[in-house]
């Protein structure tokens, strides 16, 4: 296959670059940042992205004299007076009597002498360097697309759930839709379990599409049925939407612990004193120590500070703000089950298990529940692991567990992430199997620390150039990305680079809508007009979901 050249290499550095001279019949104006191109040096192919366009000019006194509105003196000019010239990032090596596999690319440790011809990239290219999804060794997930080609752009899925990773952009970018494809994939490819923290309710059921020409897209339990378990905050809520057998969930005021309430301090609006408080509280009064505290009257308060504990006033001023918890729908005395052990027991079975706010979607709310639920099952995975590495010769491996949180700079703030739950688990949790899916269109508000173990990041745009330095913390060469993030579309764009991905890549996301249902199994129509869902090739009728 012929490819088309693009120029030539006149100069650069491993460090910072290359730059390239466009060939006069190219037009600097379809030369896009962020395109994959090869470089053609005599023992290597170099797979590289362009990074940056600028004009230049072979002598500067040609630009004092411009030629105005003549097209035949700029026709001239074109190439060899004036040309484009394009800065070119290499990213990925291969030699040139090496097979095609994407084993034998190696990092960049050399580059390309003068005059090396750079090309666009063909179907083939990307193969070699992304993988081909029909790959039966390995479970690679088409994501996307690249900027100018119709050709699949594979997330590697096991290498993606080894660690932590993030989905970035600011508001309308898109990143709802992103987070639903890469869930679909790590389902569709059974690469590990989720448990996903549905603030919005926008990955059980339909959610409202951006596509033209439909008004709903379809839901992670609308596309894998029985693999998935919907539980919700708010049943009504539910059932309004469409989910008939979404279990509801309770959280008892003994499941809350004074750690709980430290994340909270800006919600409930508690002083350090107020804190303090509380431990006094859970030391004098025991593990049912909220409840009791809750009931108490003003008299009985006092009587308990007499006794030497506390401050009153302190503890009255808690009694109040802690109302705000009490009032929460979801959160009772006691609780007839126990909804978080029942989660914990789906996980293990190996069932996707999504949580609904519903109505309770304030952020008070959603931080409670997710530190209470993801601090027990941080308990519970830790045990198992620890069981499994003592005797993993006669132990179960533990599947692998993916939690997805949103607004996730709330729980990984500088001034509190190496306390919460979250931080612990995006630090040290991949030992014990479990890793973060966080979304956020704030990465400058997550603490470094954290950013710098995020193995994978897909990215959508983004305008401040603080959050922009931030999704580049710990990435080597990053600076050079800098630009091609900030220049991505509004819709439908977005910069991968990390553990997943062999090299940093610019992507049209793949599209939602019903091609990607079937390619997921999902709903086809038989002659009387039944839907039916199709599981691995598996028809099996079904009343439960409607086309």
């Amino acid at each position: 296959m012929n490819k088309k050249d693009l120029g030539v290499i006149t100069q650069g550095s491993l460090s910072s670059g290359l730059e390239m001279k466009l060939n006069p019949s190219n037009s600097v104006e379809d030369i896009r940042v962020g395109k994959f191109v090869v470089v053609e040096g005599k023992k290597n192919r170099f797979f590289s992205m362009i990074t940056d366009v600028s004009l230049n000019t072979s002598n500067p006194k040609i630009l004092l004299d411009p030629p105005e509105d003549d097209g035949f003196i700029s026709e001239i000019l074109n190439g060899t007076g004036t040309f484009g010239n394009v800065e070119i990032q290499p990213m990925l090596m291969l030699e040139r009597d090496a097979k095609s596999s994407v084993e034998e690319l190696r990092p960049v440790k050399t580059i390309p002498g003068h005059f090396s011809k750079v090309c666009e990239s063909s179907e083939e290219d990307f193969k070699i360097v992304f993988g081909d999804e029909n790959d039966p060794t390995k479970k690679l997930f088409n994501i996307g697309q690249p900027l100018d080609m119709d050709t699949p752009i594979c997330l590697d899925l096991d290498r993606f759930i080894e660690r932590s990773n993030g989905i970035f952009g600011k508001s309308g970018t898109g990143k709802s839709f992103l987070t639903r494809l890469v869930l679909c994939g790590t389902i569709y490819k059974k690469a590990a379990v989720n448990l996903i923290f549905d603030m919005h309710n926008e990955y059980g059921w339909q959610a409202r599409s951006e596509n033209k020409g439909e008004v709903t897209v379809k839901g992670l339990k609308q596309l894998f049925n029985s693999e998935v378990i919907v539980f919700t905050m708010d049943q009504d809520s539910s059932k309004r939407r469409g989910i008939s057998d979404a279990e509801e969930m309770f959280i008892a005021l003994n499941q809350i612990e004074v750690e709980d309430l430290a994340l909270l301090k800006n919600e409930l609006n508690l002083s350090e004193a107020s804190i303090e408080s509380a431990m006094i509280l859970r030391e004098s009064l025991g593990p049912h120590w909220l409840s009791t505290f809750a009931n108490m009257g003003s008299f009985e308060i006092d009587e308990f500070v007499e006794n030497g504990k506390g401050h009153g006033g302190a503890l009255k001023a808690l009694q109040r703000k802690l109302m705000k918890i009490l009032d929460l729908k979801y959160v009772k005395t006691t609780t007839p089950t126990d909804s978080i052990n029942k989660i914990i027991k789906y996980l293990e079975a190996g069932k996707h298990v999504i949580l609904e706010f519903g109505s309770q979607n304030n952020l008070l709310s959603y931080m409670l529940a997710t530190n209470i639920i993801t601090r027990r099952i941080h308990k519970k995975y830790v045990e198992v692991a620890e069981a499994y590495n003592a005797d993993p010769l006669n132990k179960p491996q533990p599947k692998k567990l993916m939690i997805t949180i949103e607004e996730a700079h709330k729980f990984l703030d500088p001034s509190i992430a190496k306390s919460t739950i979250f931080g612990t688990i995006a630090r040290e949790m991949r030992k014990y199997f479990v890793t973060l899916l966080i979304v956020d269109q704030r990465p400058s508000g997550i603490d470094n620390e954290i950013l710098s173990q995020i193995g994978t990041r897909i990215t959508a745009l983004l305008n401040d150039d603080k959050d922009i330095d931030a999704i580049f913390t710990g990435v080597s060469g990053g600076s050079t990305l800098k630009t091609v993030l900030s220049q991505l579309d509004p819709k439908q764009q977005a910069l991968i680079l990390g553990y997943a991905v062999p090299m940093p890549v610019v992507i049209k996301t793949r599209a939602y809508n019903v091609d990607f249902y079937k390619a997921m199994g999902y709903l086809e129509v038989n002659e009387e007009n039944k839907p039916q869902i199709i599981e691995r090739g598996i028809k099996i009728e079904s009343e439960l979901f409607p086309i």
